[in-house]
């Protein structure tokens, strides 16, 4: 599965829920996306140095942006930001998802249904 940016922010307030589907996962994969949007939360070095373990130890892959990934997104964006204010990390993130036939992890699971043949299962903090 694919965990959004928004899990993982749980998981690093201390949320329970969070904690217990990360650490009880035999891995999982973020876009790069998640990955730039939580280096830019860090506040420092070592945050982002404990940011890096902690992607190893839980075993998680980096999937990153492939031509059909901006393509998907862009016609996303196209058809759907004036009707349902799609934003481009989500646009970006949820294409990464279903161009590699993997459902989503997130909490904001409004951002994603109308990114049609997206599996998404709901995280609740």
């Amino acid at each position: 599965m694919v965990v959004d940016t928004d899990v993982l922010i749980w998981y690093m307030k201390g949320n329970n829920n969070a904690y217990k589907i990360i650490e009880d996962s035999n891995g999982f994969f973020i876009s790069v996306v998640t990955y730039m949007e939580l280096v830019q939360g860090m506040r420092n070095k070592n945050e982002l140095n404990h940011l890096r373990r902690a992607l190893h130890v839980w075993n998680s892959k980096i999937l990153y942006i492939s031509e059909e990934i901006s393509v998907k997104a862009m016609f996303f964006v196209e058809q759907h930001y004036l009707s349902h204010s799609i934003q481009l990390a989500d646009a970006l993130i949820g294409t990464t998802a279903i161009s590699h036939g993997l459902p989503i992890l997130t909490g904001n699971d409004k951002h994603y249904k109308i990114l049609k043949n997206l599996g998404i299962n709901k995280f609740r903090p």
